[in-house]
């Protein structure tokens, strides 16, 4: 995907940019007087942006406007998890291959054309494709992230509200960020010259019916129950660990036989427990290598045993889960679980979960973080030590914090 959006992205943004433009200059609209109305946001490949955005999609509902939310098809469950857009006004592509990438693409562009769209807010920082999606999407009002003098993606010239990334502050004040240049009044250069407030960052909370949670607890206590495990929820913790990371950047991933090894110890402590791995089904066989390291029978793999609307109810009746910097620490958010989220390639200054229950764990190494808007969230590194140098103790030592404070 990276090549071809710099393949084809440069030269199709070099292309297109002109025509945007004049019809802009034709429109007489680069800067649009009118309250946006009908407000796509655009955030295609990352599923834990949906919560972070949703502070920012919240607050264009509070301004009064009808929002859509495009996103890739494989992530579109990410938005299920507080439902504040619409089931009917999400819309996905499919990225299974360039012929349906390309069909799905056309077909969104006719459709948000049919919806009579105003206003769209490209949330991506580094994709020329959602540039493109933005430029051609005959909105009036373009808002998103423009380089200006910086070393970032050039993504040609689409928007009429261009908005300065600030690589120094939290991402969903960024996200922020866009929907003051949205509904401002007055044109800025750039945007956006406001403080954003940190309550104006605060999640809302998925609703988990009982129902769900104590279906929940059956499931696991008959799944521990057929290895051989009892486990009862009021006399011991419920523990999760994530021990994988998006192919999007391998190098967040902590090793199996740290994760073996905290395991182990988090047993030693509490042996009543279950220790649960989380996971997709296709990380089942990355998950078991963990289970097998482990010297405890109460380790057990779950990767592929929920379906994603179902996380919510998993991560409402355990105690505390650790985590790899990915999705799961982002969903979490939206529940009341206690999360350790363990950073190394990025930083949780700007993309740490929200919401207060989490505790990030960083080495602090001089290289760290390495991937950023201005590379592309790219990095020439082969041997994330930023990762492995996390010890195994100071997990467990701020893992054991999170479980006391939510007995």
């Amino acid at each position: 995907m990276r090549l071809i959006d710099r393949l084809a992205g440069i030269p199709l943004c070099a292309l297109i940019t002109p025509f945007v433009k004049l019809r802009d200059w034709w429109r007489q609209r680069r800067v649009s007087s009118d309250k946006p109305n009908r407000v796509l946001f655009i955030e295609l490949s990352e599923m834990g942006s949906a919560i972070l955005a949703d502070p920012a999609m919240r607050a264009a509902i509070d301004e009064g406007a009808e929002i859509y939310f495009l996103i890739f098809k494989s992530n579109a469950q990410s938005l299920d998890l507080l439902q504040t857009v619409p089931a009917d006004r999400i819309l996905t592509i499919d990225a299974g291959g360039l012929v349906p990438l390309a069909l799905d693409t056309w077909r969104c562009l006719r459709r948000i054309h049919k919806l009579k769209i105003d206003t769209v807010i490209d949330l991506e920082l580094f994709s020329r494709f959602t540039a493109l999606l933005t430029g051609l999407s005959g909105a009036h009002r373009r808002v998103g992230y423009h380089n200006f003098h910086g070393e970032g993606l050039w993504r040609g010239g689409m928007l009429t509200h261009k908005v300065h990334y600030n690589p120094h502050i939290h991402i969903s004040k960024n996200f922020l960020s866009l929907i003051h240049a949205t509904f401002s009044n007055e044109p800025e250069i750039p945007f956006s010259k406001v403080r954003i407030d940190d309550t104006l960052t605060q999640l809302a909370q998925a609703q988990v019916p009982e129902a769900d949670q104590q279906a929940m607890r059956e499931r696991i206590e008959q799944f521990a129950s057929k290895q051989g495990i009892e486990f009862d929820f009021d006399k011991a913790p419920l523990i999760l660990l994530n021990v994988n990371a998006s192919e999007l950047l391998v190098q967040r991933r902590w090793s199996q036989i740290q994760f073996s090894r905290l395991a182990d110890q988090l047993l030693e402590r509490y042996t009543d427990a279950i220790i649960l791995l989380t996971g997709s089904p296709q990380e089942f066989d990355y998950v078991s290598q963990v289970q097998l390291l482990s010297r405890n029978s109460r380790v057990l793999n779950f990767a592929g045993q929920v379906k994603f609307n179902e996380l919510t109810a998993l991560y409402s009746i355990a105690r505390v889960m650790v985590t790899n910097d990915s999705g799961p620490a982002h969903f979490a958010s939206v529940t009341p679980l206690r999360t350790v989220v363990l950073f190394g390639p990025e930083t949780p200054a700007l993309y740490g979960a929200l919401g207060g229950r989490s505790r990030a764990i960083t080495a602090g190494l001089a290289c760290s973080p390495c991937v950023s808007a201005a590379n592309h969230r790219k990095t020439a590194c082969k041997d994330n030590v930023c990762m492995q140098a996390i010890q195994v103790h100071d997990v467990f030592e701020v893992t054991q914090q999170q479980i006391e404070e939510n007995a």
